[in-house]
């Protein structure tokens, strides 16, 4: 099998993360197919730029991640925009710390091994992958925003049309969840 070969089955498999990813962000399921259908035409078209800095899945995703943005911002001069509510207080998150602000005992984090093992892991991704579709939109939104496409939180916000508190606010309790998500998915076995 030649490069370029190779280059579209990994296309093909990516897709329907790709499509996940966009549908989180997008909220609309024509949008999310166009925004990747445009990306994965992008990346066979520039195949010849991929210069191998990174690898080429994250290089489909880099590529979609502008697809989005242009999409958000088409949907917010149209007025299709749907911008995030405002997430009810969580109770469960404060209860994971003491007074003095430690972790209580229940809530202490699990070691997750050697990073660079794990990042390589594919069961820690698929668990990942599970546990990204289960927190909220809003959560999942600014989540992925922040550390997967490495948005500032002023590019957020303002992308989002919310406040930089609410904007930290909603990572904190995002990572939380994925943190809670992925040990009991990944550390300890269970289903995400």
């Amino acid at each position: 099998m030649n490069d370029k070969e190779d280059r579209l089955q990994r296309l093909t498999a990516v897709r329907p993360r790709l499509v996940s990813f966009a549908l989180m962000h997008l909220r609309d399921r024509s949008q999310a197919e166009d925004a990747v259908q445009e990306a994965m035409m992008s990346a066979i078209e520039k195949n010849e730029s991929f210069a191998g800095r990174s690898g080429y899945e994250t290089w489909v995703f880099g590529i979609l991640k502008y697809k989005i943005l242009d999409t958000m911002r088409v949907q917010k001069r149209h007025g299709r925009w749907q911008p995030l509510e405002d997430e009810d207080e969580d109770d469960a998150i404060d209860r994971q710390f003491q007074q003095n602000g430690r972790w209580q005992e229940s809530a202490r984090p699990s070691s997750w091994g050697e990073p660079e093992a794990t990042f390589e892991n594919e069961h820690f991704w698929q668990v990942f992958d599970a546990c990204m579709i289960a927190l909220p939109d809003n959560a999942a939104r600014v989540f992925s925003l922040r550390e997967l496409m490495g948005l500032s939180t002023e590019d957020i916000c303002r992308e989002l049309d919310i406040k930089e508190n609410n904007c930290w606010v909603i990572l904190h309790r995002a990572r939380l969840r994925l943190r809670a998500c992925i040990e009991k998915g990944w550390l300890k076995g269970e289903t995400a």
